[in-house]
């Protein structure tokens, strides 16, 4: 009978430690799909459970102001910040989402303009100032008369980003 226990817990040993392997070289093998086909920025992140944009506009259009949720998502740059890259602008759906980075820790580079990405962070919903519109418009290379025709706050969706895959 201890003969017959000491196998059973030898079997299962072995069993458990296959199973443990197998886990592990689908996470490399994640890791290394990731390395090969995108450039990471800030915290490093996963494409696994990602979003598409229309998902995304669904769950902005069921938040209110000062509603956050945190979210993967995927889409195309529309647009960067020309001076720094210290922000982009998404599409979802027929609307656009602009991103930030958390901290500030972190920008993406100036020519990534229609490049696919999947961004993790921080989805809100907020009224943005004149002030900050006029200044996001500045950022953008716009001209002064059409900085100046910015006149009303707006009700935008917003992003705070952790980490960004963006497309090789």
């Amino acid at each position: 009978m201890k003969n017959i226990v000491k196998f059973c817990a030898v079997a299962l040993l072995v069993f458990a430690s296959c199973k443990k392997e197998k886990v592990e070289k689908s996470t490399e093998k994640e890791v290394n799909t990731i390395a090969s086909n995108y450039d990471s920025f800030g915290d490093k992140i996963s494409t696994e459970k990602a979003m598409t944009a229309d998902e995304m506009l669904t769950k902005f259009n069921t938040m209110q102001v000062g509603d956050t949720v945190n979210v993967k998502f995927a889409s195309k740059i529309n647009e960067v910040c020309s001076k720094k890259g210290c922000w982009m602008k998404l599409p979802v759906g027929e609307k656009e989402t602009m991103v930030r980075f958390k901290d500030y820790g972190f920008f993406m580079p100036l020519n990534s303009k229609d490049r696919e990405v999947i961004v993790e962070g921080k989805a809100f919903v907020k009224i943005t100032p004149v002030e900050e519109l006029q200044h996001y418009a500045e950022d953008a290379g716009k001209t002064a008369a059409e900085i100046a025709k910015i006149t009303e706050p707006k009700k935008e969706f917003a992003f705070e980003a952790n980490g960004v895959l963006m497309k090789k």
